[in-house]
């Protein structure tokens, strides 16, 4: 063969492989929040979509559209025609559209805040119509509609700004220890702030609280040249827990009345409502033990306790969520949700405390209250109750529903009945009632958004069919399936994904991604069901990455989650390894090479996975992870544990340290320095004990982070965790 024969066939070659169609690869800057190109591979959407009046609007490209549904939506006003209103009203303009909220969806003012402002722009007249000067050091506003006033806290102070801009503290005091105004119990029982204004404005509800009884806990400042120590205050389960009041402010009279909450001091004061005639307040009250709620009504003007409308109790705890919400035009009825037959209900009442029907019934799950049509004749709400004909789903929680309900006959229409029966809808109600805004996806669905009429539950038209952002690239095929749990009888569902080129005939490393804990569901029906960026890109790196969402985790019921009650992690461990047991089987699955990762209680769950069996897990990472739940908060660890003193057994077994002689595979903790939910205390009292009993585990720690890694340094995190893996289970 000549030399010119063999250069041609060589450059031939050559020249085919480049004309071969290359893979690309996703990165985690592509995958992960806070990375660079992270925004280009989320589905896109409709930015600030929500409705004002029965127009819809959404910011786009420095533009706020606007549209009545059925017809051409067109620009309502551009980032240089809010400008020229915020030149003309003294302040400093922008450099790109600000986050919008509707404050009265009937009314065409659009609120947003800036660094010193609170400022209201009438979309009719493009005018600046209310401008409120903030502190930078304020925070927790509230902005009422009704009367235009803004309540604030400051420090320990809760104060408010009157439509002329005039300043005025409720309270005068600014003790150390006492918080005004501020979201209390460290944020359970669905409670998110510290002020509720009455239904005309005419008074302010707030909490306040004593937190003088509470253990101040360490944290460390390191970003001074001399470190300085910021104390947190820290209720530990079994320990003094603060004291909460509620005081109702009246804006004419400038006076505070006490709610005459009594004895004992220690209780949880949850859920508050406004009576619609501002003369009564609603409180469900809770007991330390959280096994016994009153929902109780109190008089707003006096502050006297007027009548305990009914009381719920249960042998493991309740917890409720949801404030009292009352029929638009009936101020002497209102709905109340429970899980006292198992599952989240609506439940009718009078005022009276009488019940006059359940609304809703079955092994399914009440989600959220969308709003009242006008007449307040039909509730809209979400829930997983599946479609009817998919029998072989039959009370999944994997498909999430808009419905109506019609109040008095209690009837239940889906409305999203013509979409996919797996999948995930957030939806929005319009003024009226006689539109939604239904932003939804499905496994095979990145997004879609739709303008539907409540009357028929018709679709009027789509807003928005999101194009797949992975188009192009490699991607693992992603399986769900259900298996039965530890007790044989219980149906749970995973979600399993495949290495990218998967070969049937190779044994590939897994990962099993844990939370398993309350509150949290992990396989959906939405886009990918649920896969996470991190899970993706493990995937490209041939791994299979296995998640099951078991007893003890969300939307499935009150058995379902509360089977971990005093005994937390022994279900869920449980159930965690039919998981393992069903990988197993696969004939894929190297079962030598098994991990495991999660972060909060599944930081909980991987090290105990670890350390109580050491042979059947090779390689774990458990970031923030509760170590001995006797250094957790009181309000969720005595939910779910109740105090040390009543349940030394239960905190004895769910004791890591107690377990740490046990390990034998690689184990990772990751903690932030300053995490104030699962404080640092939890990882290092293990690795003091892992001392102690000669076994050897790695550490890492992001400064000045708190429970969870976010921002820039996410990604850095998830390839710290990435290289772990690779290191040791690849």
């Amino acid at each position: 063969m000549t030399k010119n024969r063999l250069l041609f066939i060589f450059i031939l070659s050559f020249l085919s492989f480049s004309a071969m169609p290359q893979n690309k690869q996703l990165t985690l800057d592509n995958l992960i929040p806070g990375g660079k190109s992270y925004s280009k591979f989320v589905p896109e959407n409709l930015p600030q979509l929500q409705w004002m009046g029965e127009q819809y609007i959404y910011s786009k490209k420095g533009n706020l559209y606007c549209g009545t549904p059925g017809k051409q939506e067109r620009v309502l006003f551009d980032l240089a025609v809010l400008n020229e209103a915020l030149n003309e009203a003294g302040c400093k303009t922008l450099k790109s559209m600000p986050r919008f909220t509707v404050p009265d969806k009937e009314l065409p003012v659009l609120a947003f805040y800036t660094r010193t402002h609170l400022l209201l722009f009438d979309t009719g007249n493009r005018k600046i119509s209310g401008k409120y000067e903030l502190n930078p050091d304020w925070g927790n506003y509230d902005y009422c509609n009704r009367n235009g006033y803004v309540a604030f806290t400051d420090e320990n102070k809760l104060g408010i700004i009157s439509p002329e801009g005039k300043v005025a503290y409720i309270n005068q005091d600014n003790k150390k220890d006492i918080v005004f105004g501020k979201s209390v119990h460290q944020n359970e029982f669905g409670i998110s702030k510290g002020t509720f204004w009455s239904p005309q404005g005419n008074a302010i509800a707030f909490y306040r609280m004593d937190e003088s009884m509470v253990t101040d806990y360490p944290f460390v400042n390191i970003d001074k040249r001399c470190a300085t120590a910021e104390p947190h205050k820290y209720p530990m389960a079994g320990m003094k827990s603060h004291h909460v009041t509620v005081g109702v402010y009246q804006l004419q009279s400038g006076k505070t009345v006490w709610l005459k909450t009594g004895t004992p001091k220690e209780k949880y004061l949850t859920n508050i409502a406004w009576s619609p005639d501002e003369k009564h307040i609603y409180i469900a009250e809770l007991n330390r033990e959280q096994n016994e709620m009153h929902l109780v009504r109190y008089n707003a003007e006096t502050g006297e306790k007027e009548m305990t409308l009914f009381t719920e109790t249960d042998s493991r705890y309740v917890e409720p969520q949801h404030p009292v919400l009352f029929l638009p035009n009936d101020p002497e009825k209102f709905i109340w949700q429970s899980e006292r037959d198992g599952y989240n209900h609506l439940y009718l009442y009078n005022t009276d405390g009488k019940l006059l029907k359940q609304l809703t019934k079955g092994k399914w799950v009440v989600l959220d209250l969308l709003g009242f049509d006008k007449k307040g004749e039909n509730l809209f709400l979400s829930s997983t109750q599946p479609h009817p004909l998919s029998s072989n789903l039959n009370g999944s929680p994997l498909s999430i529903k808009t419905w109506k309900l019609n109040v008095k006959k209690g009837t239940l229409f889906c409305m999203t009945n013509k979409k996919p029966l797996l999948g995930v809808h957030t939806s929005q109600v319009s003024a009226s009632g006689k539109y939604i805004i239904d932003n939804y996806s499905t496994p095979d669905t990145p997004r879609n958004i739709e303008i539907i009429e409540t009357k028929k539950g018709e679709s009027l038209q789509t807003l928005l069919q999101a194009a797949n952002p992975f188009e192009g690239y490699d991607m693992p095929a992603i399986e769900t399936g259900t298996i039965k749990a530890a007790d044989g009888e219980t149906t749970l569902y995973f979600r399993l994904i495949k290495p990218v080129g998967f070969d049937p005939n190779k044994k590939y490393p897994t990962i099993i991604y844990v939370y398993g804990g309350p509150h949290a569901q992990l396989v959906t029906g939405d886009w990918m069901n649920g896969t996470r960026g991190w899970d993706i890109y493990m995937a490209q790196r041939g791994y299979i990455v296995f998640t099951v969402d078991g007893r003890g985790s969300a939307n499935r019921g009150h058995a379902f989650e509360s089977v971990i009650h005093r005994n937390l992690g022994v279900n869920e461990m449980a159930d965690q390894m039919k998981g393992v047991e069903f990988l197993k089987s696969q004939p894929f699955v190297d079962a030598d090479r098994i991990g495991v990762h999660g972060w909060s209680y599944g930081g909980f769950m991987t090290t105990n996975l670890m350390l109580s069996h050491p042979d059947v897990f090779k390689v774990g990472v458990a970031g923030g992870p509760v170590i001995d739940w006797s250094n957790y908060e009181i309000m969720y660890g005595e939910r779910y544990m109740d105090r040390p003193q009543d349940n030394p057994e239960g905190y004895k077994n769910a004791n890591l340290k107690l377990k740490a002689g046990n390990l034998k595979g690689h184990l990772l903790l990751i903690h932030g320095d300053i995490d104030p939910v699962v404080v640092w205390q939890h990882s290092l009292g293990f690795l003091k004990a892992c001392v102690d009993a000669n076994t050897y585990p790695d550490y890492f720690v992001y400064p000045r982070h708190l429970h969870n890694v976010i921002g820039k340094d996410r990604p850095h995190l998830h390839e710290k965790i990435t290289r772990y893996f690779d290191d040791y289970l690849k």
